[in-house]
């Protein structure tokens, strides 16, 4: 989910949430010895987080990812967090089921790609690099870079050219969704279960060909937004294990957008990774929920003081293209502001943070296994939890990790080896497809 759906002042439906979940294990090391561990573990593993969200004007020569700006995902960001390698996402949202509307997604779905390799090409070739596969992932972090990687949220702008998946993959994408919120041509969002309203049922017959595409040229397939009739689909028409970028547990926390028990089962037999989502509302929506209310009056008084209207997500989508950019600009600006008024909102309303998050690993490694669990934050998305509000508090989680007692093995397969291990066998089925049509 894109960073404006929460931003907005709306009613958010109040689902149930479970705070209460047990560790995994116990461990008898003082705070300070499990720092200690935490931080040693931390510069051995690989960390990748498998969702960050991209603005591509933050990809020019005068502003870029060398700088320290205001959002969560940049190169000093990442090198005082340790986090190793993120998998920049091209995101286009879902507009009418037009020819029009598929060329203006294309459109915009290049224009993110062009900005991903001009950084890694132009910008910083010398502090971060593109890779593709998780032998180069490896490489280029041995090299004392930073790394990057693709995933594409939304087919949408594939239109109904089936050829693009390649075009994608010779761009540098490794994942994709097949829709974001709202149907696309290819399948069903999960947006549609609120009012029970669905397009194809699943997946389109177009769709059924992108999977095919996908599997041929060795991109992994993400769930994390399709619906759950159409992710059942996918499962039983790919011949590949597939991912779920950026998901949660919905036994802890009843939202859509979280994967439930039988979803979850699907997924380890199918020998994929669900990549466990640190976005509050997903977390926990009641108290999400909670501290949005609570930090309303702050945010509306620093708005009126800016001479700023704050507007719901619905009239936000009225709005033009030029004009969503000049609201979101000054929306940051009032947030921005606004900050540190919110420590005395925390005194009423306790944000969700990293151990909330954790615990829904707890509760997916206990469910479906240990090799089928992943981490992801959807940074300048709209995720982000008190501890790991930003790249920069990437080591919070390993710590709370080393806290319940997970190994440095299983921290390793947590923080990246289940992802690129799926993606190992995702371009080795790819290649044997390829074989056969010789």
């Amino acid at each position: 989910m894109k960073k404006i759906n929460l931003i907005f002042l709306v009613l958010v439906v109040t689902l149930s949430c479970k705070t209460e979940t047990a560790s995994k294990k116990s461990t008898e090391l003082s705070e300070a010895e499990i720092i200690e561990k935490a931080l040693a573990i931390h510069k051995r593993v690989l960390t990748v987080d498998t969702h960050n969200d991209i603005n591509v004007k933050n990809f020019t020569d005068s502003l870029n990812y060398t700088q320290e700006l205001d959002n969560q995902v940049n190169l000093p960001k990442m090198k005082k967090g340790g986090l190793d390698v993120s998998w920049f996402v091209v995101y286009t949202g879902q507009g009418e089921l037009t020819n029009e509307g598929f060329d203006e997604a294309y459109l915009d779905a290049i224009s993110s790609f062009k900005a991903i390799h001009k950084l890694t090409e132009e910008i910083a070739p010398n502090e971060i690099e593109l890779a593709t596969t998780p032998a180069e992932a490896i490489e280029i972090n041995s090299k004392g870079k930073k790394v990057a990687m693709i995933g594409v949220e939304n087919g949408y702008p594939i239109g109904k050219e089936v050829s693009r998946v390649k075009e994608f993959y010779d761009l540098g994408a490794r994942y994709m969704s097949l829709s974001h919120n709202g149907h696309s041509q290819l399948c069903d969002s999960n947006t549609g279960e609120k009012e029970n309203e669905w397009l194809h049922n699943g997946v389109s017959e177009l769709g059924k060909e992108v999977i095919v595409e996908m599997n041929k040229w060795g991109m992994m397939i993400d769930v994390s937004h399709p619906s759950k009739e159409a992710i059942r689909d996918m499962i039983e028409l790919s011949k590949a294990p597939i991912i779920a970028s950026h998901s949660s547990a919905r036994a802890l926390c009843n939202h859509s957008r979280n994967l439930d028990d039988e979803q979850l089962m699907w997924m380890k037999q199918n020998g994929g990774v669900v990549q466990t989502v640190a976005f509050s509302s997903y977390v926990n929506t009641e108290k999400s929920t909670k501290f949005t209310e609570a930090s309303k009056s702050v945010l509306e008084e620093v708005a009126s003081e800016l001479g700023v209207e704050l507007i719901t997500w619905k009239d936000y989508g009225l709005l033009s293209k030029e004009a969503k950019e000049a609201y979101l600009n000054k929306y940051m600006e009032v947030v921005k502001l606004a900050k540190p008024k919110m420590a005395e909102i925390e005194k009423i309303a306790e944000r969700v943070n990293v151990a909330d998050f954790v615990n829904h690993i707890d509760y997916l490694v206990e469910k479906i296994g240990i090799d089928h669990v992943g981490i992801s934050s959807d940074f300048d998305g709209g995720g982000g939890v008190k501890g790991w509000d930003d790249a920069s508090e990437t080591m919070n989680v390993t710590i709370e990790l080393v806290k319940r007692g997970y190994t440095e093995d299983e921290i390793e397969k947590l923080w990246g080896g289940n992802l690129f291990r799926v993606l190992d066998e995702v371009q080795e089925i790819a290649l044997k497809i390829q074989n056969e049509e010789l």
